[in-house]
C-alpha cells in the first residue's frame, strides 16, 4: 500500500488505475512528438502562414480573456453570494458551453451575430477577428465562472461581513475584499479560461470562418495543414502542446497559495 503526503494509504489497483489514465493521456502525445520532422521543424512553424496564425491566437486569446474576467467575476459572485429565483437555472446556462458541441455554439453566435442574425442589423461581425474574440469567450467563460464560483463559496463570507459592519459600501467590499481574498482562483481561472481559447476550433470556424491574419488561428491552421502539410500540421500541434503545458503549469502555480490557505485553515 502506497502513502500519500497526507499519510493515507490507497489501494494498489487505484495506483494501478491511475498509471493507465496517465498513460492514455500521455501515449498520444508520445506518438505526436516521434512524428515531429526535427531537421524542418524552425521553417514549418515560422513559415508566414503559421506565425500569423500563431499570433492571431495568442492575440485573440488575450482579448477573450479579459471578456471572461469582466463578465465572469459579476456572474461568480452574484451565484455563490446570492440567491435568486431560477438561480439553478442560470448557473445551468452559464456552464452550458462546458456541454455543448463548440459548433452548435459557433451557428447560435453566427444567428445571433450574423448579418441575418437577431441582432445582425446592429452588431454584424460574423466572419471577423471580433468573431474570433467572442466565440472563444463563449466557450472560455464557464471556466473562469466554475473556478471563481468555488473559491467564494470556500472562502466564506465572515471577512465581507466584517467589513460591511465597518460601513464599507458593496463595492468597496467586493474590491477591497472579496476579490484579494480569491485572487489567486481569479488566476487560476483566467489561465484556464486563455487555454480553453487558446484551443478552440469548432465555434471560431463556424462563426469566424478561416481568413489568413484575420479569423485562422493556431487550431484552424493545423487543421488545414493536416491535408496539405502534415509535416507543418505535427510541427504547429506541438507548438500548442507547450504552450498548453506551460499555460496549464502557471494556473497550478497560480492556485497552490489558495489550495495551502486552505489545508492550513483544517
Amino acid at each position: 500500500m502506497s502513502t500519500s503526503s497526507s499519510g493515507l494509504g490507497v489501494p494498489r489497483w487505484l495506483i494501478a488505475v491511475a498509471v493507465v489514465g496517465g498513460l492514455f493521456v500521455l501515449l498520444p502525445l508520445v506518438a505526436l512528438i516521434a512524428r515531429v520532422d526535427w531537421a524542418d521543424f524552425i521553417p514549418l512553424v515560422t513559415s508566414p502562414s503559421s506565425v500569423d496564425a500563431l499570433l492571431l491566437s495568442l492575440r485573440t486569446s488575450v482579448a477573450a480573456t479579459i471578456l471572461c474576467v469582466v463578465l465572469g467575476v459579476p456572474m461568480a459572485a452574484l451565484l455563490a453570494r446570492v440567491s435568486f429565483p431560477g438561480q439553478r437555472i442560470f448557473r445551468a446556462l452559464v456552464l452550458l458551453p462546458l456541454v455543448l458541441p463548440p459548433v452548435v455554439g459557433g451557428l447560435a453566435l453566427l444567428y445571433l451575430f450574423g448579418r441575418r442574425g437577431l441582432l445582425g442589423g446592429v452588431f454584424d461581425v460574423a466572419f471577423s477577428t471580433t468573431a474570433v474574440i467572442l466565440a472563444q469567450t463563449f466557450v472560455a467563460l464557464p471556466f473562469l465562472v466554475l473556478s471563481l464560483e468555488g473559491a467564494l463559496r470556500t472562502a466564506g463570507t465572515r471577512y465581507e461581513a466584517v467589513a460591511a459592519t465597518l460601513g464599507a459600501r458593496p463595492s468597496t467590499v467586493l474590491l477591497r475584499v472579496t476579490l484579494p481574498l480569491v485572487l489567486p482562483a481569479l488566476l487560476s481561472g483566467a489561465i484556464l479560461s486563455f487555454a480553453r481559447a487558446l484551443g478552440e476550433f469548432g465555434a471560431t470556424l463556424t462563426f469566424a470562418g478561416s481568413l489568413q491574419g484575420v479569423t485562422r488561428t493556431l487550431p484552424l491552421e493545423i487543421y488545414l495543414q493536416r491535408e496539405t502539410d502534415p509535416d507543418a500540421a505535427v510541427a504547429l500541434s506541438l507548438v500548442l502542446i507547450v504552450v498548453a503545458v506551460v499555460v496549464v503549469a502557471v494556473a497550478h502555480g497560480a492556485g497552490e497559495p489558495s489550495r495551502r490557505r486552505r489545508r492550513a485553515t483544517l
